[in-house]
């Protein structure tokens, strides 16, 4: 962590993220094209349950980026008892979350699915789809917080293993229990599900088989105030990314309700073709952030410099190209996932404008991870907040009142393009203050 050469070092750590990543947003996507051929309301149905789905992510994420971040850095001072103790505390609240989201979901089923921005044709596919995403709720935050814990040890190479077997068996279950076994949007909760409790099951024996320096062991949990707040603290940025995303899905859809199954459907559709673009650039992130917060930890500042400047070309070139790919083939992209005309006439200018204002995220999304590495709380909450939240969320209120349908299509880029020029702001403020050797 301390030796190798950053580029090196970053491409080493990034490839099983990249991976993990791709594969993750390909069975969302496969999902969806799945999904897509039951009928546009079902399509709208997997948008909607998408907006409950980044809850629980969100506390997944707090716990494993809030104890992650922390570990790295313990572990950059040789702390390896401390690093067990935030570890193992870390995935107990985790999975308690997860459990409580299960109860309450259940008993609050027909106000969740109304409140996430369901039509009355949508809502009974969204009911069916999003109970068996319940059933796995706990076992779904606790696999997101196991999978930092290994990312920010250094160890993605396990998370990919895990994330990987799980969408090879989401995406085969999608084929038989949809088709095979007719199960319908059901079929596509269920395989979700069983994929989440295996991949679950995977990260978890890495830990039990002793192939991680963090020990996770009932006897390594500490319930107590400043180490949860600490965690909390840290990881709170996560939160407030993944929570004011679930909150951005759910006014987008009810901005999309008035104008049909197809608005939510199409805006639900680009979003994910988006995201997998996106996702690449995401894994050179999370391939940064240990190697930032270790060095961080160990006192190497240079090396913090040198990989988030390293970081942020390859994400650049990257995003570039791909969305330069999905620019010129908008149409034919967007009816893989649904074959509807309407669909395809809502999605295709609002997907060619969050591709034109794609390659902004790389710096958004890197100075936020670097003042989360680095245990810059107040500022990486801030910078969490931007592109889904206090940008996007007042944009497509505003914009879809004045210009109706044309301005729910432009309010994501508008945020993209906001958040770009509040993160280099961060980003210059930062680098005057971090020390240079």
């Amino acid at each position: 962590m301390t030796e190798t050469p950053v580029p090196r070092l970053i491409i080493m750590l990034s490839i099983p993220t990249i991976i993990s990543m791709l594969v993750t947003n390909i069975y969302n996507l496969v999902d969806t094209a799945f999904v897509g051929t039951l009928g546009t309301s079902a399509s709208g149905a997997v948008g909607v349950v998408f907006g409950f789905m980044a809850v629980i992510q969100a506390f997944g994420f707090l716990f494993g980026q809030g104890s992650g971040s922390i570990i790295s850095r313990l572990l950059g001072s040789h702390e390896i008892d401390g690093a067990s103790d935030t570890g193992s505390t870390a995935f107990f609240l985790s999975f308690l979350s997860g459990l409580v989201i299960t109860l309450v979901g259940f008993i609050y089923l027909d106000n969740i699915v109304t409140a996430l921005g369901s039509t009355p044709t949508i809502a009974p596919y969204a009911k069916t789809y999003i109970s068996y995403i319940l059933f796995a709720a706990p076992f779904m935050t606790s696999s997101f917080t196991l999978n930092n814990i290994l990312r920010y040890e250094g160890r993605a190479l396990f998370g990919m293993i895990g994330l990987l077997t799980g969408g090879i068996l989401n995406i085969a279950g999608d084929a038989v229990l949809i088709f095979r076994l007719r199960m319908g949007i059901g079929g596509a909760g269920l395989s979700t599900a069983i994929s989440q409790i295996v991949s679950f099951s995977i990260l978890l024996s890495m830990f039990i088989r002793g192939k991680t320096q963090t020990k996770l062991t009932p006897k390594r949990i500490r319930l107590k105030v400043a180490l949860i707040g600490n965690i909390f603290a840290t990881g709170l940025p996560s939160l407030l990314r993944q929570g004011l995303g679930s909150l951005a899905t759910i006014v987008l859809n009810k901005a999309c309700g008035p104008y049909g199954d197809s608005a939510v459907a199409a805006m639900s559709i680009v979003g994910r073709i988006v995201f997998f673009v996106f996702s690449v650039a995401l894994g050179l992130g999370q391939g940064f952030q240990p190697v930032s917060g270790f060095n961080y930890g160990a006192g190497k500042y240079s090396r913090v410099r040198k990989a988030f400047w390293c970081v942020l070309i390859m994400g650049e070139v990257f995003i570039t190209c791909a969305s330069a790919i999905v620019f010129l083939f908008p149409d034919e992209i967007l009816t893989i996932f649904r074959d509807d005309p309407e669909v395809v006439a809502v999605g295709h200018r609002a997907l060619l404008l969050q591709c034109a204002s794609l390659p902004t995220l790389p710096l958004c999304m890197i100075t936020e991870m670097l003042f989360q590495s680095t245990g810059q709380r107040s500022g990486a909450a801030i910078l969490s907040s931007l592109r889904s939240g206090i940008f996007f969320i007042p944009a497509i209120i505003l914009l879809a009142h004045f210009r109706g349908l044309a301005g729910i299509q432009e309010a994501q880029a508008v945020a993209f393009v906001l958040s770009f020029i509040t993160s280099l702001f961060f980003l210059i403020w930062y680098m005057k203050r971090l020390p240079k050797e």
